[in-house]
């Protein structure tokens, strides 16, 4: 599917592309470039919950408790 550019620069994303991304009025996305050379269309995340989440990814084991596990999140040492 196409969109054309406005002079602007600026493109509208087809509905069930937005539908797909879960993004409606207001909501962002990120356009990324792919290691392959393609721009990939990725729904933003608020800022720093994605670092968050990307530290605590594979860190945590069964051994941690609730509180561990929330301080690991927050960043708390």
């Amino acid at each position: 599917m196409a969109s054309k550019i406005t002079g602007k620069g600026q493109v509208t994303i087809p509905q069930d592309i937005l539908e797909t991304l879960g993004v409606g009025p207001g909501g962002e996305v990120d356009f990324k470039r792919a290691a392959n050379g393609r721009v990939v269309v990725e729904k933003a995340h608020p800022s720093g919950l994605e670092s968050d989440w990307s530290k605590a990814r594979g860190s945590a084991d069964a051994g941690l408790s609730s509180d561990e596990l929330m301080n690991l999140l927050r960043g708390d040492d």
